[in-house]
């Protein structure tokens, strides 16, 4: 018997997914959870397991192909005695205006491919792809006003011709350059190669998660003007702490205890302090958070991801050094779910794992603040004590830089939001943590 495989729905709002690479060739043998290809989402990379053990029997949709979800991308035969010829399907491509139900025959079966990929709902029963969101987004047009066009896609659907055409004739126009400028275009390999010979160069493909972060940070500076602030910050007390207790921690807890969870804790503090911090901005208005989606940013062998620790607020020290760990692991692995990198509030960055001591980060859209850790040195500081005396003692010092939107944010809230955190973290409350 062959068992359908599908494009999985990856979170509320994924409605369709790229196929990276299949890990499996038609006539392997696969297990039950074995990872049978990856794929990429809008939102995040994912390894997928096979949903039964036995033999990939026929592959349906090939690496670079996107599909809507619940599209039958490959079949797998759980009968061991069947035989298996090593050929793939022809291949499956989906236009944006695509019908809503196309009929593909697979091993002797059909399966129902759903319609054009669509991401976003409108007020009322309307579909709108990410693309004409985003253009939506950055022309300032409110879902009421995408829902008063008419489309020329299924069903009467808005492409980006449809909302490209309707700018053109709106009052107040637009700029086409504006509404293109945050997608890589696909670039012509033989005139690069004729540009830039072999002999001297080397043409590399950007991978489909460099693409997704270029846009985001293009997307980024157009939106928000970026001010900075930058703060040094006495580590002494938990780098002290952490080598008092770093072997009893990962006895008790089993996992090493890092110094992010410390920083996350002081943050959420500092955030439940200053609100505005915790906000976002959609036109003239101020959306502030009544939650704390805690980004951390974590390098991975294919790229910088964000994933939320959600509701940090609710988290004691353990939970919030749990939840690193663990969203730190499944990132590595590529066992994210979609849910976990969307709604972010604020992020914090450390590029002191690779001991740059200053860095300037990019807002993560469409958050107003992120934060940047460098690395932990150790330098001569002069302290002063209640009698005005000064000393000369050796610290372990950080370097900590606020960037933040300044539509919303100033010079006076930013500087208070850092001087809390750098309170929490050089006056910690270290008893009874763990």
């Amino acid at each position: 018997m062959q068992v359908e495989v599908v494009m999985p729905k990856m979170g509320e709002s994924i409605q369709e997914g790229k196929i990276l690479r299949w890990a499996k060739k038609v006539g392997e043998k696969i297990s039950k959870d074995e990872t049978i290809l990856e794929i990429s989402t809008d939102k995040v990379d994912s390894e997928i397991p096979s949903p039964v053990a036995g033999v990939l029997a026929t592959i349906v949709v090939q690496e670079g192909d996107t599909v809507p979800v619940g599209t039958v991308i490959a079949m797998v035969e759980t009968d061991a005695s069947a035989k298996i010829e090593a050929k793939t399907a022809p291949v499956v491509t989906l236009q944006e205006t695509a019908s809503p139900a196309m009929q593909l025959a697979v091993g002797g079966a059909v399966a129902v491919l759903p319609s054009a990929p669509v991401v976003a709902r409108g007020s009322g029963n309307r579909f709108y792809s990410p693309l004409v969101r985003s253009i939506a987004k950055s022309e300032r047009i409110s879902i009421a006003e995408l829902d008063s066009l008419s489309g020329s896609g299924a069903g009467g659907r808005v492409n980006k011709q449809d909302l490209l055409n309707y700018l053109k004739n709106r009052v107040g126009g637009f700029s086409p350059v504006r509404a293109e400028n945050y997608s890589i275009h696909k670039a012509d390999l033989a005139e690069l190669q004729k540009k830039y010979p072999s002999a001297r160069y080397e043409i590399l493909q950007m991978e489909n998660l460099q693409q997704k972060m270029a846009e985001h940070m293009v997307r980024s500076l157009a939106t928000s003007p970026h001010a900075h602030a930058i703060d040094e910050i006495d580590m002494t007390a938990i780098v002290k702490f952490r080598e008092r207790n770093a072997a009893r921690f990962e006895q008790e807890l089993g996992f090493k205890l890092t110094f992010t969870p410390f920083i996350l804790s002081a943050v959420t503090k500092a955030l439940l302090e200053y609100p505005l911090v915790n906000s976002s901005v959609e036109g003239d208005k101020i959306i502030v958070k009544k939650y704390i989606n805690l980004g951390m940013a974590v390098a991975s062998s294919y790229g910088l991801i964000v994933p939320n620790i959600k509701n940090a607020e609710a988290k004691d020290f353990v939970a919030m050094a749990r939840a690193v760990n663990d969203i730190t692991q499944r990132t590595r692995t590529k066992k994210l779910k979609p849910e976990e990198i969307q709604d972010g509030t604020f992020t914090v960055t450390n590029y002191g794992v690779f001991g740059n001591i200053i860095g300037i980060p990019i807002i993560n859209q469409p958050q107003v603040a992120i934060l940047g850790t460098g690395a932990i040195k150790k330098r001569p500081i002069v302290l002063t004590d209640a009698d005005g005396n000064d000393t000369i003692a050796i610290r372990s010092m950080c370097y900590f830089t606020h960037s933040f939107d300044h539509r919303i944010l100033d010079g006076a809230i930013s500087g208070q939001f850092l001087a809390r955190v750098k309170t929490e973290i050089e006056q910690p409350n270290l008893r009874n943590m763990f």
